[in-house]
């Protein structure tokens, strides 16, 4: 059991990651931007340390920062939340090299399945059907005309870091390119520290069905069922049902 957890994230998952702490009679240690100062998660946790300014990837996504105040805090483990770090193998790496527990999917897991280009490749070396897309990067706007003519618009340029609907921008025709292109690579960088970004046929009105998977380093492997993650706004998940409405119990 750990006696005291560095939360490297902000807001609500802060706050539920912190409560389970407690739960367990775990101490914790917040983290916050200058603009975050007089947040809740703050004032919730037992103690708390500034790691820069309000821009994320000066702060949130700033790794040096956040594993000073893990040292300076003499915690046993970081606990990432989800996005920022949660999904940055080099950072997973970064604590696994120390004394400090790593609350999350090993670094060479998540080298595979972190950024969405190598998942893709993984998926398809596996033989799991994926969306018509690309497995490497995409950099200029001729080559995602190109993408598009071949698969039809629209068309989603994604940022290769991105979730939770950031870094995802819809090209209904070839006018709308550049500046979604321009968009999606500044908000890789800005919520991911990851400019880089892919292409692939966008699914309009689609089933979002996931089945969570929960494993660990014991070989342990269960899944949790399914949820329907289809109700959305702005590619945000609105609200996720279990199980979901739309599965036969033969598809199940």
């Amino acid at each position: 059991m750990f006696n005291k957890v560095l939360i490297a994230n902000r807001g609500e998952i802060a706050v539920r990651v912190m409560r389970a702490c407690r739960d367990l009679g775990i101490r914790t240690v917040a983290i916050y931007s200058e603009a975050d100062r007089h947040a809740g998660h703050v004032r919730y946790a037992d103690a708390a340390y500034h790691i820069g300014p309000a821009r994320a990837a000066e702060s949130y996504l700033d790794q040096q920062a956040v594993m000073k105040a893990a040292k300076d805090a003499e915690v046993d483990a970081i606990h990432p939340g989800y996005g920022f770090l949660a999904e940055n193998a080099s950072f997973a790496r970064r604590v696994e090299q120390t004394d400090i527990t790593w609350v999350g999917p090993s670094s060479d897991a998540m080298e595979q399945l972190g950024e969405k280009t190598s998942a893709r490749a993984a998926m398809q070396s596996a033989d799991v059907p994926v969306v018509p897309g690309t497995t490497e990067p995409v950099k200029t706007a001729e080559r995602v005309a190109e993408i598009a003519d071949d698969y039809g618009y629209p068309v989603a340029i994604k940022a290769d870091g991105g979730g939770g609907g950031r870094g995802m921008k819809v090209v209904t025709d070839s006018s709308d390119i550049e500046p979604q292109l321009e968009a999606a690579k500044r908000e890789g960088e800005a919520y991911f520290d990851n400019e880089t970004v892919y292409v692939e046929k966008y699914l309009q009105s689609p089933r979002h069905i996931e089945v969570q998977i929960l494993a660990d380093r014991h070989g342990n492997i269960r899944h949790l069922g399914e949820r329907d993650c289809s109700l959305q706004r702005r590619h945000q998940k609105v609200i996720e049902e279990a199980p979901s409405p739309a599965l036969s119990e033969t598809v199940r």
